[in-house]
C-alpha cells in the first residue's frame, strides 16, 4: 500500500516538463514543452502547455557534397561552398495543447487533449505510467499525431 503511494505525484506538482519522440502528420521528430496545471482537485487536472515540435526540414536549396570524404555545404542554385550551419535543415512547428487527465491511486494517468499547430487542432488521447515520484513515461495518440517520451511534474 505505502508504494502505491511513493509514486502518486503532490497535488503541488503544477509545473509539467515534457519531451518526446513524435509523429506529426507524417514528420518524425522530437517535442519539447513546458505546461501549468490550472485545476489539480483530487486525482483530476487540467494542463494547458505550449512547445516546439523539432524535425527535419525539406529546404533542397543548399546539400551536403562528399567531395573526396571531406563534405562541404554548397548552394544548389549556384554551385558556391556555402556556411555549414545552411545545411543543416531543422525546423521547428511550435504548438499549443490543453489536456484533462485524471489519476487513479495506483498512479496511472489517463486522459484526453486537443494540441493546435500548423493551424489545425488535433484531439489525442494520453495515457501515463510513474517511473519516479515526479516522472513519467507518457504517450499520445490521435489523428495524424502520435508522442511518446518522458514527462516530468514539479
Amino acid at each position: 500500500m505505502a508504494a502505491m503511494f511513493m509514486y502518486a505525484a503532490p497535488a503541488s506538482a503544477q509545473v509539467v516538463l515534457e519531451a518526446n519522440g513524435a509523429n506529426s502528420e507524417d514528420l518524425w521528430g522530437g517535442e519539447l514543452g513546458v505546461g501549468y496545471s490550472i485545476v489539480s482537485a483530487g486525482g483530476f487536472r487540467v494542463t494547458p502547455s505550449v512547445g516546439a515540435f523539432l524535425y527535419q526540414g525539406d529546404d533542397d536549396r543548399y546539400y551536403l557534397d562528399d567531395n573526396g570524404g571531406n563534405p562541404r555545404c554548397r548552394d544548389s542554385t549556384n554551385g558556391q561552398y556555402a556556411d555549414t550551419k545552411l545545411c543543416d535543415d531543422t525546423a521547428a512547428e511550435f504548438y499549443a495543447r490543453a489536456e484533462a487527465t485524471y489519476s487513479i491511486p495506483a498512479g496511472f494517468t489517463f486522459g484526453g487533449g486537443v494540441r493546435y499547430m500548423a493551424d489545425e487542432f488535433r484531439p489525442y488521447g494520453t495515457l501515463a505510467i510513474p517511473l519516479a515520484p515526479k516522472l513519467l513515461i507518457k504517450g499520445n495518440a490521435g489523428p495524424e499525431y502520435f508522442a511518446a517520451g518522458l514527462q516530468a511534474r514539479f
